[in-house]
């Protein structure tokens, strides 16, 4: 088939775009790959054809609105220079008005009615942030009207949508995440030590990591603060990697009016949150709402418990007292979370590490890549709506 991937950025740091970027190293060889990205990590240049969407990156409601406007030009000047049409137009959730299948891993509509209003957030941020959501969901009921497939991560989003718009009714498939457990693999003691020592943590040092690209807010650093505010042990530490610099400065200062300076450890963004993970002992996310936390997976497989909050997708395979502690998105509970993991002995925090590393095997890219497979040979060779 000849396959158009829409996608702001394909590369391994974005949550969709690194998914995305998993599957065409596994589908270039049996088809023909055209992306129409802002940025895009290619995998295979020369069986994947990267056409470059010029949109503006920052702030994203800009980024949704310039993409809708020059992605179908980029689309329709490819096809007249090249000559040919596509048999399937793919793209992410509500991020183009045409395509034949939608690959969503959020409902933004489900988001602002459940969770969007309940925190005021202040500042511009927030407030480009909350557009950005209202114009994917807007955008969605024409969107989810058009596509005759709808790929999601997880059972729960699955469910989700399905309320939110019934006429996708039996078109959405689930295709869990996936996650290289080789790649994730832990190092032994000597070169762990090393890690820990290089952040400076000591061997005491009971080390929880909070990774996220942004959207700190909805991911719940504010409140994981809060909880660790109220934990009064000093071997606690907490390591905080992703965030731009203006959002980890905003949060720094946070951290200094709690007093929480000498516990508290910023890495701002990485292109490879390996290092971070293997100097940490348990994984944190008291998020209040996901869809499939991708980074959580990685970090199982990087032989991490997982203390989360009940959502989409981590409830597929966070087992409390198996891999991880499932916590209710309150500071009081996530604390007495964190107090519950700090009083276990090394032994009962690697019993959960391990049990978590081997729940993570059965996500692998293999199994990942043949569920597409199953997708774009049930779809067959029909164009896509505009193609």
């Amino acid at each position: 088939m000849r396959i158009a991937i829409f996608d702001y950025y394909v590369e391994r740091t974005n949550p969709v775009g690194g998914c995305h970027r998993q599957l065409l190293e596994g589908i270039c060889d049996e088809h023909e790959v055209t992306v129409f990205a802002v940025r895009c990590d290619n995998p295979a240049p020369d069986r994947i054809e990267w056409v470059r969407v010029p949109a503006a990156r920052r702030p994203l409601a800009l980024l949704f609105l310039t993409y809708h406007l020059v992605a179908p030009l980029c689309f329709a000047v490819h096809r007249l220079r090249r000559g040919k049409r596509f048999d399937l137009v793919q793209h992410v959730e509500s991020n183009l008005s045409f395509g034949h299948l939608a690959y969503t891993h959020f409902c933004h509509r489900a988001y602002l009615r459940t969770l969007g209003s309940s925190r005021a957030h202040a500042g511009l941020r927030s407030f480009l942030r909350r557009l950005d959501h209202r114009l994917h969901a807007l955008a969605e009921p024409f969107v989810y009207r058009r596509a005759r497939t709808v790929v999601v991560p997880s059972h729960g989003l699955a469910r989700e949508l399905a309320s939110e718009y019934p006429v996708v009714e039996g078109r959405v498939i689930v295709i869990p995440n996936s996650v290289d457990v080789e790649r994730m693999r832990p190092p032994g003691p000597a070169e762990r030590r090393a890690a820990r020592r290089r952040l400076g943590f000591s061997d005491d040092n009971v080390v929880f990591v909070f990774v996220a690209l942004g959207h700190f807010e909805r991911k719940g650093l504010p409140l994981l603060l809060e909880a660790l505010s109220e934990v009064d042990d000093q071997r606690v530490r907490l390591l905080v990697v992703g965030g731009r610099e203006d959002l980890v400065n905003f949060y720094r200062r946070k951290v200094d009016r709690l007093g929480l300076g000498g516990r508290v450890r910023f890495a701002g963004l990485q292109n490879d949150v390996r290092p971070f993970l293997h100097a940490s002992d348990v994984f944190v996310l008291p998020s209040e709402y996901e869809t499939f936390s991708l980074v959580a997976l990685e970090a199982a497989a990087a032989g991490l418990p997982l203390l989360v909050t009940p959502l989409h997708g981590v409830q597929d395979y966070v087992r409390p007292g198996r891999n991880g502690i499932v916590v209710e998105h309150e500071s009081g509970a996530v604390a007495q979370a964190i107090s519950t993991f700090v009083a276990m002995s090394p032994t009962e925090r690697s019993r959960l590490g391990q049990q978590a590393m081997q729940d993570a095997q059965r996500y692998n890219p293999d199994a990942f890549v043949n569920a597409w497979r199953l997708v774009y040979g049930g779809i067959g060779s029909s164009p896509a709506p505009g193609a």
